[in-house]
């Protein structure tokens, strides 16, 4: 009986196995989009970020020669660089997109009427004739070019502490800040007092409550939306932080309210009675007993709620509207990647900030969080 007892199901590996998947499935964009915040648009846009440690090798969109023309023996010639000092290697070129490889790197090619081009192995030029090139249709040459790594943190600067509009992200990024953080804390306060009262008070009605809490759970956001700004507008908060704030807290307190009283109905009732016994008041129970036992509970539903502010883009939208100076991280992410000009270095950066605040919100409180699940598993 004892090694029957003290034996280990035989689905542990199948729920190991699972959770690595899991796990994995989560990482392998997560360190992708991290990588790739730290690469040039260029990079981002020839290969993958598996591939970031090596050298890449692409087709460089074509350049048509441009520069001031010197005369040199006789020879009118015109020099510069196709890359502006960047750490790039020809390794073929060509003057037709036909043949973009046709030529090696410093060979000279003969353009007709006596001209001839030259590309160095490190970008520069040399187009020479015997007579000027003023008002002549100068050529466009078509190279296959290949960089080493090169990481850079200009992405997070542009992202966060640039003028240009990009940085309408780092603007984005405090207002998600302002909106997320507000929205999640008036939620737990409202809701744990109600929690409380629902689990440990006598009233008249109050089943009838739980159960209109347990009903608001199912009823869909979407449906509430609409109603609910209109009630601002009429209220006078329509479109500000005010009105966004008291948008989640609404849609929260639901969830809120039945996770928290789950939780403290659970508490240890000779605690409660003693106290009362000792005279103790309702609010003094509530804020020195229930309140410090129940921090495991507020903890799991502070990362949801933080989450769901943090990552919302409905609500925002609805109750913020689309103006540049309240616009969130989320909404401003959509207007990037929907933007010509491809910003991929600029996206990949504002997405893993997006990621990274709630990992650290989720890191902060994980030791209320898993001392809430330890004391739900003895239970």
């Amino acid at each position: 009986m004892a090694s029957i007892v003290g034996k280990k199901s035989g689905l542990t590996w199948a729920v190991h196995l699972s959770v690595a998947l899991l796990v994995a499935l989560w990482l392998f964009p997560t360190v992708g989009l991290l990588v790739s915040s730290f690469r040039s648009a260029d990079q981002i846009a020839s290969s993958g970020w598996w591939s970031a440690l090596s050298t890449q090798e692409r087709q460089v969109p074509p350049i048509r020669v441009s520069g001031d023309e010197t005369e040199q023996g006789g020879s009118f010639v015109i020099e510069g660089s196709l890359f502006d000092g960047a750490s790039t290697t020809v390794t073929a070129w060509g003057t037709s997109s036909r043949e973009p490889e046709a030529h090696e790197p410093g060979q000279s090619v003969d353009m007709g009427d006596g001209q001839t081009l030259t590309v160095s192995e490190n970008g520069d030029f040399t187009l020479s004739g015997p007579e000027s090139f003023e008002g002549a249709r100068l050529p466009r040459i078509f190279t296959t070019a290949s960089t080493p790594p090169d990481f850079t943190l200009d992405n997070y600067r542009n992202v966060l502490f640039s003028s240009t509009a990009a940085a309408g992200v780092g603007q984005s990024f405090i207002n998600t800040l302002t909106v997320a953080i507000p929205a999640t804390i008036i939620p737990i306060l409202i809701a744990a007092f109600a929690a409380y009262a629902l689990a440990w008070m006598e009233f008249p009605g109050r089943a009838l409550l739980i159960a209109a809490v347990v009903g608001l759970l199912v009823v869909p956001l979407q449906l509430a939306l609409i109603p609910v700004l209109q009630l601002h507008n009429d209220v006078g908060i329509g479109k500000g932080y005010l009105g966004v704030w008291l948008a989640h807290t609404g849609f929260g307190l639901p969830l809120a309210i039945y996770l928290l009283r789950n939780y403290m109905v659970g508490l240890p009732k000779d605690i409660i009675e003693n106290a009362k016994v000792d005279g103790a008041t309702d609010f003094q129970i509530f804020l020195k007993i229930v309140l410090p036992l129940s921090f495991p509970a507020l903890a799991s539903f502070a990362i949801f709620q933080f989450l769901w502010t943090w990552n919302d883009l409905l609500v925002a939208l609805v109750f913020l509207g689309t103006d540049d100076q309240t616009l969130v991280l989320t909404a401003r992410l959509v207007n990037l990647l929907g933007s010509r000009g491809g910003q991929w270095e600029i996206l990949a950066a504002s997405a893993f900030v997006s990621i990274a605040v709630p990992l650290v919100v989720f890191f902060a409180m994980q030791r209320y969080l898993v001392r809430g699940l330890l004391a739900g598993s003895v239970k």
